[in-house]
């Protein structure tokens, strides 16, 4: 235990005798109430024995002997693994409502933690939190260190042993030979590992870059996990096996059982699948913002060319006024047109600018947006796949949830009818505006 410095207030907190403890250590005698009241008052607080003089903090034993006043150098002379020590501490256990931990116990308290900590929690660090707290709650002697690793081992083993043989049920034979399939295969295609399905990186936004997203999606869902495969798993968890899966050599995972090695798979194929498809989501929206983009500079480029812009329009419209006025019965050649400078090449020209600053021009966007995408980007909608809708008021009549699969909710829901569209884009009955 490292010498730190203990203020006063730490002595009073941890290191004072109650009166309970005072009372125990009265029936001692000499140097030996101190030796006790150390124990003791190290065990209230780490919940073990000292294993030496060396764990004890100088300014805490100096405070204690004050206490019983026996001087602290008596303490020297202490056996700590002794008879006298064996002595002690059964009498600790007793006051403080403690008992030594069994065989029994480790089972317990290794049971305890398969069922309620290692099917959430995955990191041994945090487990052992657990089996620390589970062994002051059920008032049993802590373990030892390397007592602890054991146990937080051995749970951690049997919960992903019991996991992976839940998940692995789940899967139907074709999905699992798939699996397995898909691993040896990677591993002849890239034998130093990390061959898994679509794993690289989405490119730049174009047409090949959806097309290839779509191909990775169509790849992962031929698989066919069941859309509840980790329904009651914790997403953490999953993604832990994602995490390992993802970094182990496929030659390696052909070495894992066969429930741990479709569970790691398939967790990284269920993590997959909505990472392409959140890419595809941001794919698809960057491709329309593009479209757009590029249909309206067009557009602009087009009219710019034949724009001429006309000045003076309010004199024009005022020497019109006024000569239609002087002149009702004429025609507009005799009137309108000597009315106006440069005759009736003027007003062609004004007539053209009001139409290239409004509805012609949002036309010819339009007209361009749709050519591009009717000339290139519609060979995209051959092959993607049809998305997953969470949302069952989109869909009247026979299209329903899957109830059992729809927990989830969002992209990755499942559906059991043929289309999650509602025909000629109406609105369903009863869904609000």
């Amino acid at each position: 235990m490292a010498r730190t410095p203990l203020d006063l207030d730490e002595l009073v907190e941890h290191w004072t005798l109650l009166k309970d403890e005072q009372a125990l250590v009265s029936g001692k005698r000499g140097a030996i109430r101190l030796d006790f009241a150390v124990l003791l008052k190290f065990y209230t607080q780490y919940e073990r024995f000292s294993r030496s003089r060396a764990e004890l903090p100088g300014d805490a034993v100096e405070f204690v002997a004050r206490q019983v006043q026996v001087l602290a150098s008596e303490l020297d002379s202490y056996d700590w693994m002794g008879r006298t020590a064996e002595y002690h501490r059964p009498q600790i256990r007793e006051h403080l409502g403690f008992h030594e931990r069994s065989v029994a116990d480790a089972g317990k308290l290794t049971a305890y933690l398969v069922e309620h900590v290692a099917h959430k929690e995955r990191r041994s660090e945090q487990v052992r939190v657990e089996l620390l707290t589970r062994c002051r709650t059920e008032s049993v002697e802590p373990p030892t260190p390397g007592r602890c690793d054991r146990i937080v081992a051995a749970a951690l083993r049997a919960a992903e042993e019991s996991l992976t043989a839940l998940i692995s049920s789940r899967l139907t034979v074709e999905s699992i030979e798939r699996i397995v399939v898909l691993a040896a295969g990677a591993d002849q295609d890239d034998p130093a590992g990390g061959g898994t399905e679509g794993e690289e990186a989405p490119g730049n936004v174009n047409l090949e870059t959806m097309l290839t997203e779509i191909d990775k999606l169509l790849a992962v869902r031929a698989i066919g996990l069941p859309r509840d495969l980790f329904i009651d798993v914790a997403p953490k968890v999953v993604a832990d096996w994602r995490a390992r899966a993802a970094v182990e050599s496929p030659s390696h995972l052909l070495t894992y059982p066969v429930a741990l090695r479709v569970t790691l798979l398939a967790a990284l194929l269920h993590e997959r699948e909505r990472e392409i498809t959140d890419t595809l989501v941001e794919l698809l929206i960057s491709t329309v913002h593009r479209i757009g983009a590029r249909a309206a500079r067009k557009g602009t480029e087009q009219l710019i060319n034949a724009f001429k812009k006309v000045s003076g329009k309010k004199n024009i419209l005022f020497k019109l006024a006024e000569e239609s006025l002087g002149a009702p019965e004429g025609t507009v050649r005799q009137v309108v047109f000597p009315a106006v400078s440069g005759d009736e090449a003027t007003l062609r020209e004004l007539v053209h600018e009001f139409k290239t600053r409004g509805p012609v021009y949002r036309r010819t966007v339009q007209t361009t947006l749709k050519a591009s995408y009717t000339n290139h980007y519609r060979r995209s909608q051959g092959r993607a796949p049809r998305p997953r809708c969470g949302n069952h008021y989109r869909t009247p009549g026979p299209c329903r949830p899957d109830r059992a699969s729809n927990r989830g909710g969002g992209m990755n829901s499942g559906w059991t009818a043929e289309s999650c569209s509602t025909s000629s884009g109406s609105r369903p009955s009863g869904r609000p505006g």
